[in-house]
């Protein structure tokens, strides 16, 4: 096997604790019942030769090369469909099963090119492996087909190089169908089939069809399962086989799937997905399997720079330099304004140790609490609705959970773009007999897409989320659903009754609020009695539910729907926010809220404050500071000069880009610190660059509260990780820190955090990953919360009455807006439009209805302008029924779109998070990009001119 293949154990291990004693090759073993042979064999340290099993795929038994014998059974059963029986007697190597094993793989090698010295997985072949397990040295038959000596040009089967990541040689494929079941039972696109019979049997994608036009995903799992070059990745065709790797996490969604990079030195070959991550177990989606070209391209900056306006070119510096400036106007504005005109955002997308780092600089090193993070404008909500429910600001169960649930509930997130990791192996368990209740504006893929239909589909007007979800409460109650039992048990009883009276009111009946919403009422009861009793019912959900006027709302609403009926603090049930970027759940736990220090602590506790204090030697002040929109307006008003940016691109990701752009420019001194000059380098004075994970030590905190270690793989291409770059600024302002590792950040992290209290790098190490709290009374973490009761003690019914978004549609703007994530992007798009996944998504596009787009004489593909309140952007129509009429929607992940240009500043009332789901718009058609646009375009490319010193 190659030096970089895992032990592969066949099929997966069966969730039981009842043991069988069986004899396999005269030894003794006892495994879990209903485990197979060739795993049983495996665990003991005996390697079955296979070709078609793997344990990430279900027992097939066609390649029949891990025959065995079977005492007292006749014929040569395939081991790894064979479960184990008490007292069964095994042989695997006999003269019998040697030569039936040669024999077979003696067809498979007949009907295969000769060219294993030329070959793409030389020296990473399974099909090679397997030869040399079984003694194979020579072929008797004639090799006189295609697929041997005749010329590549005279093949029938040309390679298919139409996807950007991998190619297909159909003379290679062995019809193992290892990447069609890899394709069916772990990524559920259903994409790939077996066409021809025969000898011309093949792999093929859709019907026939190139794979980069199929509804292949690239998701990675048929080339991982492909135990042949028949899919090969065309880097490891280019570079060759990998040498060393090394164990690290994704920097994408908040799935937080775990890779190996596997390197020839310091240049990455390919990232593959490891099997004993416990967020992704062994699958990957195009983004982190493959859209991590951006670390090496030509757009990344690797030096400082400098500039004493927005209007002068750039002036590369020494790291030296562009430190003692930056610290020097930091010291003249506070100085000049009084301590609190500076402030600064952390990072979702940088460690957790980072992200604590800037804080602590802020609030120690600048003397203000003026720190806020991207979790503003996306889950902030989350935190503040889930804490005043349940006393954590977190979700609460792991992803393995989704296996015992019955009844999905997604409301406001679309798992396969998004999250298409964790939307696999919840397609995987609707497969299996779940119900589906999806609540969205739009169809997203999961209503109705291959094998998989929702049993509701509740297409809400956007911002009526709290109306519908409070609507299915009214059932819960009224139709005496509710978990009785467990509301006495688990919560306040005297705050239920208060809620069970409001819910109860006719007001917020199916009825009443189909004329809110849109919705039938017929599919608001039959979606609530579903989710009541129709046993574990879990509910996901996304931006669609905390991106409103209401967000903190809506999510204390579903936490009032899951108490009520008693799903929570079990598998298979609870309430699960989809964490968009892979730290806004880290950000978060790391102090990076301008009222809260690290574990969701109030600044204004005395107790906690004092003992921050103590550890870090600096005083702190007990007034939370300023958010993000408030900084901004504190800008434009005068009060408010300076901001440290870390890894956060504000002017193409916040509302109103008008708004941000003013503020930002009415600063006097912007620090980007990124890697590429991003939207909002545009107002930078100073530019510090960044590192990508690749390039860093640290943790990231996945959406299901599971802290993963990220290993460095390669030397910081800037020359310094992003915790050193805001350490040495530190220093630079008085601080004396020393870290001289992140695992000593982390250290602190854990002796000032209690719910960090038993986090170590020696201990994820060791572990893998722990899902917080991890403590004393959890030493190992806990996957599922509040199993005996809440955090607060009591779970906490809120009554959320609906109150109407100020933004609605009109006469004059007759639409809705809503905006969303696709697939093959990520956010704003820094780093995935800097790969080849923009093939999939070359720009953003606006999806209109056919009735709405008649209305207006827009043909598909043209250009539309988008006029809004707060401004207008062109896009291109795309014409569809995914959105319903007076509905249209966009993606953001294009810095030309200028999607936020139309956004409003109305935001969530608790959080200020931004109502980036509804804006009313009306559309017309266009003769391309707008004036805004073009200029916009121009001062960006002014902006981006770099000039250095010798010049």
């Amino acid at each position: 096997m190659s030096l970089v293949h895992e032990i592969d154990y066949g099929t997966p291990a069966p969730r039981t604790d009842k043991m069988v004693t069986l004899t396999i090759d005269g030894m003794e073993v006892s495994v879990r019942e209903g485990t197979s042979i060739m795993r049983a064999a495996m665990e003991m340290g005996t390697q079955i030769p296979k070709l078609c099993a793997t344990d990430s795929l279900d027992a097939f038994g066609s390649c029949r090369l891990c025959l065995v014998e079977i005492e007292g059974r006749n014929g040569t059963p395939a081991s790894c469909t064979t479960p184990v029986a008490p007292g069964m007697k095994v042989h695997t190597q006999t003269a019998r099963l040697a030569q039936l094993r040669r024999g077979v793989m003696e067809l498979y090698i007949s009907d295969h090119p000769l060219d294993c010295l030329t070959c793409a997985a030389n020296g990473d072949c399974e099909l090679q492996d397997m030869a040399g397990a079984v003694g194979l040295r020579e072929v008797r038959y004639g090799m006189e087909g295609a697929n041997h000596f005749a010329p590549a040009s005279e093949l029938t089967l040309p390679k298919d190089e139409s996807n950007p990541y991998f190619t297909y040689d159909p003379s290679k494929c062995i019809v193992c169908n290892r990447c069609v079941r890899a394709c069916e039972e772990v990524q559920g696109t259903f994409a790939l089939t077996i066409s021809g019979r025969g000898f011309d049997s093949r792999v093929s994608a859709g019907q026939s069809e190139a794979f980069l036009t199929s509804e292949c995903v690239s998701c990675g799992a048929c080339v991982q399962a492909c135990p042949t070059a028949t899919l090969s990745e065309k880097r490891l065709i280019e570079i060759g086989t990998p040498e060393h790797s090394v164990v690290t996490t994704c920097a994408y969604c908040g799935v937080g799937c775990t890779f190996k990079a596997e390197m020839r030195g310091e240049e990455v070959v390919r990232m593959v997905p490891w099997k004993d991550g416990k967020a992704n177990r062994g699958h990957s989606c195009v983004k982190g399997r493959f859209a991590w070209g951006y670390a090496t391209h030509q757009d990344r900056v690797l030096n400082p720079m400098i500039r004493a306006k927005v209007t002068d070119p750039w002036r590369e510096v020494t790291w030296e330099e562009a430190i003692a400036h930056t610290a020097s106007e930091l010291k003249r504005i506070q100085d000049a304004y009084g301590r609190k005109s500076v402030g600064g955002i952390t990072s979702s997308r940088c460690t957790n140790e980072e992200a604590y780092l800037v804080q602590k600089l802020i609030r120690a090193g600048f003397g203000t609490n003026n720190v806020d993070t991207c979790a503003r404008v996306c889950h902030s909500p989350t935190g503040y609705g889930l804490n005043q429910a349940f006393g954590t600001s977190a979700g609460t169960q792991d992803f393995d959970s989704v296996e015992d649930s019955d009844v999905i509930l997604i409301i406001g997130a679309n798992p396969t773009d998004g999250h298409p990791v964790f939307g696999s192996r919840m397609k995987k368990r609707l497969r299996e007999g779940a119900k589906l209740i999806v609540v969205d504006p739009r169809r997203i893929d999961l209503v109705r897409s291959a094998h998989i239909k929702a049993d509701f589909h509740l297409p809400l007007q956007p911002g009526t989320n709290v109306a519908v979800v409070t609507s299915l409460a009214h059932v819960v109650v009224t139709e005496g659903l509710v978990n009785e039992e467990y509301v006495r048990q688990y919560c306040d009883w005297d705050e239920f009754q208060d809620w069970a009276e409001f819910v109860a009111d006719q007001r917020h009946s199916p009825e009443e609020v189909q004329k809110l919403s849109g919705v039938p009422a017929e599919l608001i009861r039959g979606a609530a009695r579903l989710y009541a009793t129709g046993g574990n019912a879990a509910i996901y959900y996304g931006l669609g539910v905390t991106e409103h006027s209401q967000g903190s709302t809506t999510v204390m609403a579903i936490a009032n729907l899951a108490m009520a009926t008693g799903n929570i603090g079990r598998r298979g049930v609870g309430v699960n926010p989809l964490r968009g970027q892979n730290n806004v759940q880290g950000s978060c736990d790391m102090g990076s809220f301008p009222h809260e220090l690290p574990g969701y602590r109030h600044i204004s506790d005395d107790a906690t404050r004092a003992t921050f204090e103590a550890m870090w030697g600096r005083p702190l002040d007990p007034e939370p500071g300023l958010r993000i929109p408030n900084m901004l307006d504190s800008a434009v008003d005068g009060t408010f000069k300076a901001i440290y940016i870390q890894g956060e691109d504000i002017l193409q990701s916040d509302p109103d880009t008008h708004h941000v752009a003013a503020g930002l420019a009415a600063m006097e001194l912007v620090i980007v610190q990124d890697l590429f000059l991003n939207e909002t380098a545009n107002y930078a004075h100073v530019f510090l660059p960044g590192c990508t994970f690749l390039e860093k030590d640290g943790t990231f905190t996945n959406a299901e509260r599971r802290i993963q270690l990220v290993r460095k793989v390669m030397a910081p291409k800037n020359g310094y990780g992003d915790w050193e770059v805001t350490q040495m600024l530190a220093q630079a302002i008085g601080l004396d820190w020393t870290y001289t590792h992140p695992s000593q950040v982390m250290d602190e992290i854990a002796a000032l955090t209690p719910t960090f209290a038993g986090v170590s790098f020696k201990k994820l190490d060791e572990m893998g990953s722990v899902q917080w709290p991890c403590n004393d009374a959890n030493p190992e973490g806990m996957p599922i919360m509040h199993i005996n009761g809440f955090a607060r003690g009591k779970g906490k019914f809120v009554v959320t009455e609906y109150v109407p978004t100020d933004e609605r549609s009109g006469a004059r703007f007759p639409l809705l807006l809503t905006t969303g994530r696709i697939l093959s992007q990520y956010n704003v798009g820094a780093q995935t439009r800097r790969t080849e996944n923009s093939v999939w998504h070359p720009e953003d596009v606006l999806e209109i209805h056919p009735h709405d787009a008649e209305q207006r004489g827009v043909r598909e593909g043209d250009w539309v302008r988008i006029d809004s309140r707060a401004g207008s952007t062109t896009l291109r129509a795309e014409i569809t029924d995914r959105v319903a009429p007076g509905v249209v929607y966009t993606t953001f992940h294009h810095p030309g779109t200028q999607a936020n240009v139309v956004t409003t500043d109305f935001s969530d009332w608790a959080t200020n998070c931004p109502e980036f789901k509804v804006t009313a718009v009306q559309i017309s058609r266009s003769n391309g990009p707008s004036e805004w646009q073009e200029d916009y375009d121009a001062f960006a490319r002014q902006s981006r001119r770099i000039a250095v010193a010798a010049e």
